[in-house]
């Protein structure tokens, strides 16, 4: 089956305009961080839910605000605390004594863009509530399921795990997560920004730049990128090499690997490295696409031994290694 590469970058090239916008409302309110967005678009791209995790005021929480902002959508946002309560994320039944009957109360969750901030300072019963919304696109409200609209997407926020008060996630919902982006501190330059920025009170208000048929145009033209066989292969060899590493001369992982990234990580890889060529304004993924990206959506779905934490070995260490000896097409 030919493909006409030059027809499809037309059309990413289409967007261009409105990416720069979107960026540029973003930074406004957002100063360095590049990655983190680019991360974000992506996630929104493919209709994937994103995970930030740093420490305390490294502007995670200004980044999606700023982009839902910058998207004529609904944009709720849910501060995750330990008293949070299933009904207050999902809604609730609520009896109207002046009828005789109950009535569904729609918690926040029935919005396009939700960000759920410090999502781990809340109990694993309230995290597990969101498991069919972001999973199913439906909410379960006593008898009656609610589809929700499309776009939906999850942007959660959380710190690392060995700050005092956190829970961890269930592993099951991590890996609902398409990317998990890990937040660093910004350079001196771009901290100097940010302090002047708030010395001289200069503020800037994000204005709305997409519309939701622009934002779904895009999705589809991300859906268009041509992604050849053997970039395929690739993605599930480097799956692959997290779940056997002893078939990839990676003897030295195989008693740090507890379990390999999922089936979901493979699909996730696909989606996120056409985003990426779009990004890129590319019609095309490459084998570079896949490792930039393949830190975000293999991190959290490898767990280490006993043994890899003694040794100080991270996740990101071994998607480090994968990378290095699985064979580039």
């Amino acid at each position: 089956m030919s493909v006409d590469i030059q027809r499809i970058r037309e059309q990413v090239l289409k967007h261009t305009d409105q990416l720069e916008r979107i960026r540029a409302e973003v930074r406004k309110v957002l100063i360095g961080q590049d990655v983190m967005l680019s991360r974000l678009l992506i996630a929104l791209l493919t209709g994937g839910h994103v995970l930030l995790e740093g420490l305390p005021g490294l502007a995670k929480t200004t980044a999606i605000k700023g982009l839902a902002n910058a998207i004529h959508c609904h944009f709720q946002r849910v501060q995750f605390t330990p008293d949070l309560l299933p009904a207050d994320l999902i809604g609730t039944m609520i009896y109207n004594p002046r009828e005789g009957s109950f009535g569904t109360r729609k918690g926040p969750i029935f919005a396009n863009l939700v960000l759920a901030d410090e999502i781990n300072r809340a109990p694993s019963k309230v995290q597990s509530a969101l498991l069919e919304a972001m999973q199913e696109r439906q909410v379960t409200i006593g008898d009656t399921t609610y589809p929700l609209d499309e776009p939906f997407l999850v942007m959660a926020t959380q710190n690392p795990i060995e700050q005092e008060g956190t829970y961890p996630l269930p592993e099951a919902q991590v890996d609902r997560f398409m990317l998990k982006v890990v937040v660093s501190y910004p350079t001196k330059a771009e901290e100097r920004k940010v302090v002047d920025t708030v010395l001289e009170d200069f503020r800037r208000e994000v204005q709305p730049v997409l519309e939701k048929s622009q934002l779904f145009e895009m999705k589809k033209t991300v859906s268009m990128i041509y992604m050849d066989d053997k970039i395929k292969d690739y993605v599930l060899d480097v799956v692959a090499a997290t779940r056997h590493p002893e078939e990839f001369r990676l003897k030295e992982l195989k008693a740090l690997i507890e379990c390999g990234a999922s089936p979901r990580a493979s699909i996730n890889l696909c989606l996120a490295a056409r985003a990426n060529a779009f990004l890129a304004g590319r019609g095309y993924v490459t084998p570079q696409d896949v490792k930039d990206i393949a830190y975000e959506v293999l991190r959290h779905r490898i767990i280490l031994t006993y043994e890899a934490e003694a040794e100080e070995m991270t996740s990101d260490d071994v998607v480090c290694k994968v990378l290095e000896s699985v064979p580039v097409p």
